[in-house]
């Protein structure tokens, strides 16, 4: 077992399905949080995510820190919501991870999580808080099961 780095209170968790190997983050330090005020209205018609998007330098630097994880270009990660802000995350470091690029499906491909399970409220086709908790529970096991565009 590794010792953590400094500071580091949060490991991430690999996980497989269907031949595909993901990192998810550590549900004791990102369980993932909401807006008090997301509605399936505001998540649908409310417009831009910008009104949301306030990730400071600091909370982005607290978030490195609890991971051990280092931003490189290309290489290591993004911090980003475990519950996107179109599907009423928060923007709280409770919700806040270094999302890895790698192995992929990394952090591009929940993005593409992210906007099925938008879309998939949007329509009716899945209630809001199934689709928050769906993300946080396992979001290579939708990435897995949901349409691939060909």
């Amino acid at each position: 077992m590794a010792i953590p780095a400094a500071g580091q209170t949060a490991r991430y968790t690999q996980t497989q399905i269907g031949g595909l190997t993901a990192l998810l983050p550590d549900p004791a330090v990102t369980p993932g949080l909401v807006r008090p005020d997301a509605t399936l209205e505001s998540v649908c018609h409310g417009g831009s995510t910008k009104q949301f998007r306030k990730t400071t330098a600091e909370m982005k630097a607290k978030v490195y820190a609890q991971y051990g994880a280092k931003k490189k270009l290309r290489q290591c990660c993004e911090v980003d919501h475990l519950i996107s802000l179109e599907l009423g995350g928060a923007d709280d470091v409770r919700n806040l991870w270094p999302e890895p690029y790698t192995p992929r499906p990394g952090a591009h491909e929940k993005d593409s999580v992210e906007n099925y399970l938008h879309a998939q409220v949007c329509n009716g086709k899945m209630d809001l808080a199934e689709a928050q908790r769906a993300i946080v529970a396992n979001w290579l096991d939708i990435y897995v099961r949901m349409p691939k565009k060909r």
